[in-house]
């Protein structure tokens, strides 16, 4: 297997000017490794891809490869609705010695299946392994069935995160192709490991690695009374970290722990008083607080 058990969708940290903070960025890498992750996955949807530019970008993944390297796999998001683009930014972090990298839907301008097969393999063919990221909540175009199996043909598309919230998409997947599944939802992530799922690409692990990766390899062990025990005890506040749009309450609640400050670029910001009160009262639940 390429990737299996917990990846962390890295948050991006700034500083109260909007500066990324890339000593910060540093401890929670190191925070994540000390959790045993499997893996970490920098400037994804988390990572608050969208409003970095490409120097900030780029930057973003080196920081994260120097710091894990060796110790943990890198997944670096560098997809774009442009395959130029994601071309660009794959080229790149293929240099920085990243272990693959996670290539969302093209969103905005939906692509039909021919350009979706196209641009996906136009970045495979650079030879970085190629995890497909499905999230047509996002952006508005999902990969159908029938182009995941194909793509499932090509050497370098080695997995595909699910974030569709279908845990019937894991099992439709397997039955037609080889290709590695990753659960995108924290929340459903027990369910699609039942149905053959490898692990999931994790969001609460920014706060909690050691927890989620018990949960994880427990089920991915088998021992499905313990993942289902620790699915129960985590469900509600795997619910509330969505409570607002990701990454808003993860970095609301990071905040609270005191890992980072509380800052968004726009149009990304921060969440109602209310939010936070349930987030707090969901983290103080399990002992996270």
């Amino acid at each position: 297997m390429f990737f299996t058990g917990v990846y962390t969708a890295l948050v991006t940290p700034f500083s109260a000017n909007g500066a990324i903070d890339y000593s910060k960025l540093e401890e929670l890498v190191e925070f994540q490794i000390a959790g045993g992750v499997d893996g970490v996955v920098p400037v994804g949807t988390t990572g608050e891809s969208p409003t970095l530019s490409t120097a900030d970008h780029l930057k973003v993944i080196e920081t994260v490869a120097m710091t894990a390297a060796g110790r943990c796999k890198i997944m670096a998001g560098t997809g774009a609705n442009s395959t130029a683009e994601a071309i660009d930014l794959t080229g790149a972090a293929k240099e920085y010695g990243v272990d693959g990298t996670l290539q969302v839907t093209p969103y905005y301008n939906k692509p039909n299946r021919s350009g979706l097969i196209q641009h996906f393999s136009a970045v495979a063919n650079l030879g970085l392994p190629v995890v497909l990221y499905n999230v047509p909540g996002r952006s508005a175009c999902e990969i159908p069935l029938d182009v995941v199996a194909e793509l499932a043909q090509h050497k370098h598309i080695v997995s595909v995160k699910e974030a569709a919230g279908s845990v019937q998409r894991v099992t439709d997947i397997k039955a037609l192709c080889d290709i590695e599944v990753m659960s995108g939802d924290d929340s459903l992530a027990l369910p699609m490991i039942r149905e053959g799922a490898c692990g999931v690409i994790s969001v609460a692990s920014n706060i909690m690695p050691s927890e989620v990766g018990v949960l994880i390899h427990a089920a991915l062990d088998g021992d499905f009374e313990t993942a289902q025990m620790l699915h129960d005890k985590y469900a509600q506040l795997f619910d509330d970290i969505f409570i607002d749009t990701n990454p808003i309450p993860i970095k609301a609640a990071m905040a609270m722990k005191g890992m980072i400050e509380e800052t968004y670029r726009l149009p990304m910001c921060s969440t109602t008083d209310e939010n936070k009160a349930v987030l707090r009262a969901s983290l103080e639940s399990v002992g996270v607080l």
